[in-house]
C-alpha cells in the first residue's frame, strides 16, 4: 500500500529537484555576487524542468505509473478506471516529493539566495518564485487561467494518446521521452506569462515550502490566492476537458491496436 505513494513521492521529488535547481541556477547566477557569469537562462531552466518530469515519471513508471502530478491521477480515475481508492496516498504522495524536493533544493542555494536578495535572511518573491510560479504584472485572472489551462490541456492529450494501445504508443520505456520532449515543447512555447506549473503538486509542495522557510503568508496571498484558481484549477480543467475530448473524439476502448 505504501509502495506506490513512495513511487510517486520520490518521482515528484526528482522533479521538483532538477526543476526548481534549473530555475536557482539560471537566475541566482545572474548575480556578479553569486557566480562569475551567469550559468543558464530560459532554454536550461526549459531543459530542467524537461528532464525532472521524465526522469521522475521514469522513477515511478514501473510501481505507481509515474503520474508525478495529482492532474494526470485525476484524470486517471475519471476517464481509465484508475481506483479513487488510491488517488488521495497518490496526490499526497506527490505533493509531499515536490515539498522535500523544494527544500532540498532551498538547503543547497540559500547561501547564494541571500547573496540575490543583498541581505541574509531576507525573503521576497524574488526569490521565492525560484521555488513556485508566480504570473507577470499585466497578466488578467481570466488570462492566467487561461495560460495553465492551454498548457495542461496539451500535457494530458499527449499523455492519453501515449497510453492508448491503440493509438501507435511507444514502448513502455520510451514514454518519459514523449513527456521530456512534452514538457519542453510546452515551456518554450507557453512558459512565459505563468511559469507553466501544469501541476498542481509541483507548485503548491514548493509554495508551502517557502512559506516555512521565511516567505511568509504572501506566498499564498499573492494576488487573492492567486495560487488556487491558477496552477491548481486551472490545470485541472486543462487536463479534464483534454482527456474528454481525447475519449470523445479518438478513444476506441482498452485493448491492443488493430
Amino acid at each position: 500500500m505504501i509502495r506506490e505513494p513512495a513511487a510517486e513521492m520520490l518521482g515528484t521529488m526528482i522533479l521538483t529537484l532538477l526543476g526548481t535547481a534549473g530555475n536557482c541556477q539560471a537566475v541566482l547566477s545572474s548575480n556578479s555576487g553569486v557566480a562569475s557569469s551567469q550559468k543558464g537562462d530560459y532554454l536550461s531552466l526549459s531543459f530542467g524542468w524537461a528532464c525532472g518530469v521524465a526522469l521522475g515519471a521514469w522513477v515511478a513508471g514501473g510501481v505507481s505509473g509515474g503520474h508525478v502530478n495529482p492532474v494526470v491521477t485525476l484524470c486517471m480515475a475519471v476517464f481509465r478506471g484508475f481506483p479513487w481508492r488510491k488517488v488521495p496516498g497518490y496526490v499526497l504522495g506527490q505533493l509531499i516529493g515536490a515539498w522535500a524536493g523544494a527544500l532540498l533544493v532551498f538547503a543547497n542555494y540559500f547561501h547564494a539566495i541571500d547573496v540575490f536578495e543583498g541581505k541574509k535572511g531576507t525573503r521576497t518573491l524574488k526569490t521565492g518564485s525560484l521555488f513556485g510560479t508566480y504570473t507577470l504584472d499585466y497578466m488578467p485572472a481570466a488570462n492566467c487561467f487561461f495560460d495553465e489551462f492551454i498548457g495542461t490541456f496539451i500535457l494530458l492529450l499527449v499523455v492519453f494518446a501515449v497510453t492508448d494501445k491503440r493509438n501507435g504508443p511507444p514502448p513502455p520505456g520510451l514514454v518519459p521521452l514523449v513527456v521530456f520532449i512534452t514538457i519542453l515543447g510546452i515551456a518554450v512555447a507557453f512558459g512565459m506569462q505563468t511559469g507553466f506549473a501544469i501541476n498542481p503538486a509541483r507548485d503548491l509542495g514548493p509554495r508551502i515550502m517557502t512559506a516555512m522557510v521565511g516567505y511568509g503568508r504572501e506566498v499564498f496571498n499573492y494576488r487573492s490566492q492567486y495560487w488556487i484558481w491558477s496552477p491548481l484549477l486551472g490545470s485541472a480543467c486543462g487536463g479534464l476537458v483534454a482527456s474528454f475530448l481525447y475519449d470523445f473524439l479518438i478513444y476506441l476502448g482498452p485493448g491492443d491496436a488493430p
